[in-house]
């Protein structure tokens, strides 16, 4: 890798964390291995990539702890066979690739190098998009559908017709929605919606 040589795993087996860990680190890739995520805790890395076990529903559990601590670190989903739709389900969920195990050092190295090229331009957007959309899930589905509208370029009075309300009840409604998603105006609140890909 030509940049940062750093991955960050996360595997609750022991046995199979130490290979990858001594498989890695042949190839000089610094390998700091995790139980799973609760155990990475509040501490994040600035830079390298985490390479998670897929399992259940680890991947959107860390995307989500992520999220939450407003950081974004590219993540490799690796388990020892996976079909089309897990490998899919695994990059909707927000991994960037996807590894079989046992891999070889040298070959993985080409891996990490793709992965983090893809991730440094998405990055940022796929952080930015995680945090809107997990503002957006606050709102009720009539400020959904407020912000929406809002977001379209709509006035108050043609939101209250189409939702077939009135338009001082827009008013409560996005008043509301603001305050949800943490907005302070409108046009923070129409990014936050464009973010989210609520609107194109």
């Amino acid at each position: 890798m030509s940049g940062d040589k750093r991955v960050i795993l996360v595997d609750s087996d022991t046995r199979r964390r130490a290979a990858i860990s001594h498989c890695l680190s042949g190839s000089g890739i610094h390998v700091e291995p995790f139980e799973d995520i609760a155990e990475l805790g509040g501490r994040w890395a600035q830079s390298g990539m985490i390479l998670i076990h897929d399992t259940d529903d680890a991947i959107a559990a860390l995307i989500e702890r992520m999220v939450a601590a407003g950081a974004w670190l590219p993540v490799i989903a690796f388990s020892e066979a996976a079909d089309t739709a897990r490998v899919v389900n695994a990059i909707l969920r927000g991994a960037v690739d996807y590894a079989l195990w046992p891999f070889e050092g040298p070959a993985f190295a080409a891996t990490l190098e793709t992965a983090q090229a893809r991730a440094h331009a998405a990055g940022n957007a796929r952080l930015r998009e995680a945090v809107a959309r997990s503002r957006i899930e606050r709102l009720t589905p009539r400020e959904r559908e407020v912000l929406h509208g809002v977001a379209s370029g709509h006035s108050n009075r043609v939101i209250a017709e189409q939702l077939d309300i009135s338009p001082r009840t827009v008013e409560i409604h996005r008043a509301n929605m603001l305050g949800k998603i943490g907005a302070s105006h409108t046009s923070e609140a129409i990014r936050i919606a464009i973010e989210a890909s609520l609107v194109s």
